[in-house]
Protein backbone atom coordinates (compact mmCIF):
# COMPACT_ATOMS: atom_id res chain seq x y z
CA UNK A 1 0.00 0.00 0.00
CA UNK A 2 1.59 3.58 -0.65
CA UNK A 3 0.92 5.75 1.34
CA UNK A 4 0.30 9.52 1.90
CA UNK A 5 3.30 11.40 1.93
CA UNK A 6 3.98 15.41 3.50
CA UNK A 7 6.78 16.10 0.27
CA UNK A 8 6.80 15.33 -3.22
CA UNK A 9 9.46 13.13 -4.61
CA UNK A 10 10.22 12.62 -8.20
CA UNK A 11 13.10 9.54 -8.84
CA UNK A 12 14.48 9.70 -12.12
CA UNK A 13 16.57 6.76 -14.37
CA UNK A 14 19.27 8.55 -16.31
CA UNK A 15 20.81 7.26 -19.56
CA UNK A 16 17.31 7.37 -22.10
CA UNK A 17 15.21 9.56 -19.60
CA UNK A 18 17.33 12.18 -18.85
CA UNK A 19 19.81 12.23 -21.15
CA UNK A 20 20.39 10.26 -25.01
CA UNK A 21 21.31 6.72 -23.91
CA UNK A 22 23.55 4.51 -26.01
CA UNK A 23 24.45 0.45 -25.98
CA UNK A 24 28.47 1.86 -26.33
CA UNK A 25 28.03 3.85 -22.83
CA UNK A 26 27.71 7.37 -22.13
CA UNK A 27 31.31 8.05 -21.57
CA UNK A 28 32.33 10.93 -21.75
CA UNK A 29 30.59 14.93 -21.00
CA UNK A 30 31.38 15.02 -24.81
CA UNK A 31 28.82 12.06 -25.10
CA UNK A 32 26.03 13.33 -22.55
CA UNK A 33 23.33 15.01 -24.48
CA UNK A 34 19.76 15.49 -23.42
CA UNK A 35 16.67 13.84 -24.63
CA UNK A 36 14.87 17.22 -25.75
CA UNK A 37 12.59 18.62 -23.18
CA UNK A 38 14.46 16.19 -20.00
CA UNK A 39 15.95 19.38 -18.56
CA UNK A 40 12.97 21.32 -18.70
CA UNK A 41 11.02 18.88 -17.75
CA UNK A 42 12.82 18.67 -14.47
CA UNK A 43 12.86 22.10 -13.69
CA UNK A 44 9.29 22.59 -14.00
CA UNK A 45 8.70 19.41 -11.52
CA UNK A 46 11.17 21.57 -9.32
CA UNK A 47 9.73 25.33 -9.27
CA UNK A 48 6.52 22.72 -8.72
CA UNK A 49 7.59 21.93 -4.99
CA UNK A 50 9.22 18.42 -5.98
CA UNK A 51 12.35 17.07 -4.79
CA UNK A 52 14.27 15.32 -7.64
CA UNK A 53 16.71 12.53 -7.31
CA UNK A 54 18.48 10.56 -9.92
CA UNK A 55 19.25 6.80 -9.43
CA UNK A 56 21.38 5.19 -11.96
CA UNK A 57 23.07 1.87 -12.90
CA UNK A 58 26.92 3.07 -14.24
CA UNK A 59 28.48 -0.70 -14.55
CA UNK A 60 30.97 1.76 -17.48
CA UNK A 61 32.78 2.39 -14.50
CA UNK A 62 32.98 -1.16 -13.55
CA UNK A 63 33.86 -1.76 -17.02
CA UNK A 64 36.65 0.71 -17.51
CA UNK A 65 34.87 3.03 -19.79
CA UNK A 66 35.11 5.67 -17.55
CA UNK A 67 36.02 6.84 -14.14
CA UNK A 68 34.45 8.64 -11.61
CA UNK A 69 35.74 11.99 -12.59
CA UNK A 70 34.11 11.90 -15.83
CA UNK A 71 31.10 10.71 -14.45
CA UNK A 72 30.93 13.56 -11.80
CA UNK A 73 31.87 16.28 -14.85
CA UNK A 74 28.49 14.64 -16.53
CA UNK A 75 26.44 15.31 -13.52
CA UNK A 76 27.97 18.93 -12.51
CA UNK A 77 26.72 19.25 -16.35
CA UNK A 78 23.14 17.43 -15.65
CA UNK A 79 23.01 19.80 -12.11
CA UNK A 80 23.91 23.19 -14.34
CA UNK A 81 21.14 22.76 -16.97
CA UNK A 82 18.42 22.08 -14.43
CA UNK A 83 19.38 25.07 -12.39
CA UNK A 84 19.67 27.42 -15.67
CA UNK A 85 16.48 26.29 -16.47
CA UNK A 86 14.89 27.01 -12.80
CA UNK A 87 15.19 24.14 -10.97
CA UNK A 88 17.89 21.74 -9.11
CA UNK A 89 18.27 17.83 -8.65
CA UNK A 90 18.45 17.41 -4.77
CA UNK A 91 20.19 14.20 -4.88
CA UNK A 92 22.09 11.92 -7.70
CA UNK A 93 22.48 7.77 -6.37
CA UNK A 94 24.53 5.90 -8.72
CA UNK A 95 26.05 2.39 -8.51
CA UNK A 96 29.44 1.71 -10.03
CA UNK A 97 29.15 -1.98 -10.41
CA UNK A 98 29.39 -4.53 -12.67
CA UNK A 99 26.17 -7.03 -13.76
CA UNK A 100 27.75 -9.85 -11.68
CA UNK A 101 29.04 -7.72 -8.83
CA UNK A 102 25.51 -9.21 -6.78
CA UNK A 103 25.59 -5.33 -5.24
CA UNK A 104 22.60 -4.08 -3.51
CA UNK A 105 22.52 -0.81 -5.26
CA UNK A 106 22.30 -2.08 -9.02
CA UNK A 107 18.95 -1.43 -10.74
CA UNK A 108 16.54 -3.90 -9.66
CA UNK A 109 17.48 -4.17 -6.43
CA UNK A 110 16.67 -0.81 -4.22
CA UNK A 111 19.82 0.03 -2.60
CA UNK A 112 19.79 3.22 -4.57
CA UNK A 113 16.10 4.32 -3.64
CA UNK A 114 17.35 3.56 -0.12
CA UNK A 115 20.59 5.70 -0.61
CA UNK A 116 18.23 8.61 -1.60
CA UNK A 117 15.88 7.73 1.36
CA UNK A 118 19.02 8.47 3.46
CA UNK A 119 20.34 11.17 2.03
CA UNK A 120 16.79 12.85 2.29
CA UNK A 121 15.76 11.95 5.00
CA UNK A 122 12.63 11.36 3.81
CA UNK A 123 10.96 7.55 2.34
CA UNK A 124 10.22 7.14 -1.03
CA UNK A 125 7.03 5.19 -0.73
CA UNK A 126 4.79 7.20 -2.94
CA UNK A 127 7.53 8.60 -5.14
CA UNK A 128 6.66 8.40 -8.66
CA UNK A 129 9.81 6.76 -10.51
CA UNK A 130 10.35 7.73 -14.06
CA UNK A 131 12.34 5.16 -16.02
CA UNK A 132 12.74 3.24 -19.39
CA UNK A 133 13.20 -0.53 -18.53
CA UNK A 134 11.62 -2.86 -16.81
CA UNK A 135 14.60 -2.94 -13.99
CA UNK A 136 13.17 0.82 -13.33
CA UNK A 137 9.77 -0.74 -13.04
CA UNK A 138 10.97 -3.16 -10.51
CA UNK A 139 12.92 -1.06 -8.27
CA UNK A 140 10.03 1.13 -8.05
CA UNK A 141 7.39 -1.53 -7.03
CA UNK A 142 10.31 -2.72 -4.43
CA UNK A 143 10.08 0.31 -2.45
CA UNK A 144 6.48 1.08 -3.17
CA UNK A 145 7.04 3.91 -5.63
CA UNK A 146 4.64 4.61 -8.44
CA UNK A 147 6.15 3.79 -11.68
CA UNK A 148 5.87 5.00 -15.15
CA UNK A 149 8.24 4.35 -18.17
CA UNK A 150 9.22 6.72 -20.71
CA UNK A 151 9.49 5.47 -24.55
CA UNK A 152 13.38 7.73 -24.94
CA UNK A 153 16.01 5.72 -24.67
CA UNK A 154 15.09 1.63 -24.24
CA UNK A 155 11.38 2.43 -23.30
CA UNK A 156 10.24 0.73 -26.74
CA UNK A 157 11.40 -2.49 -25.83
CA UNK A 158 10.35 -1.76 -22.75
CA UNK A 159 6.53 -1.12 -23.17
CA UNK A 160 6.65 -4.73 -25.37
CA UNK A 161 8.05 -6.75 -22.64
CA UNK A 162 5.48 -4.78 -20.57
CA UNK A 163 2.55 -5.73 -22.57
CA UNK A 164 3.48 -9.49 -22.97
CA UNK A 165 3.85 -9.95 -19.14
CA UNK A 166 0.08 -8.40 -18.92
CA UNK A 167 1.22 -5.49 -17.01
CA UNK A 168 -0.83 -2.60 -18.66
CA UNK A 169 -1.42 -0.80 -15.15
CA UNK A 170 2.56 1.21 -15.59
CA UNK A 171 1.56 4.90 -17.47
CA UNK A 172 3.55 4.73 -20.55
CA UNK A 173 4.63 7.77 -21.96
CA UNK A 174 7.02 9.02 -25.18
CA UNK A 175 9.22 11.22 -22.87
CA UNK A 176 10.34 13.34 -19.48
CA UNK A 177 8.25 15.82 -20.84
CA UNK A 178 5.02 13.89 -21.12
CA UNK A 179 5.95 12.38 -17.90
CA UNK A 180 6.24 15.40 -15.57
CA UNK A 181 3.20 16.89 -17.23
CA UNK A 182 1.48 13.73 -16.49
CA UNK A 183 2.66 13.66 -12.91
CA UNK A 184 1.76 17.41 -12.33
CA UNK A 185 -1.96 17.06 -13.37
CA UNK A 186 -2.26 13.61 -11.54
CA UNK A 187 -1.08 15.46 -8.01
CA UNK A 188 -3.02 18.23 -8.87
CA UNK A 189 -6.38 16.26 -8.89
CA UNK A 190 -5.16 14.94 -5.36
CA UNK A 191 -4.31 17.89 -3.81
Amino acid sequence: MIEERPYKLVVLDRDGVINEDSDDYIRSLDEWRPVPGSIEAIAALSRAGYRIAVATNQSGLARGYFDEYALARMHAYMNELVEEAGGSIDVVAWCPHGPAEGCDCRKPRPGLLDQIADTLGIPVSGAWLVGDTVKDIEVARARDCRPILVRSGKGRASEKTLHEAGDTAVPVFDDLRAAAEWILQQDAKED
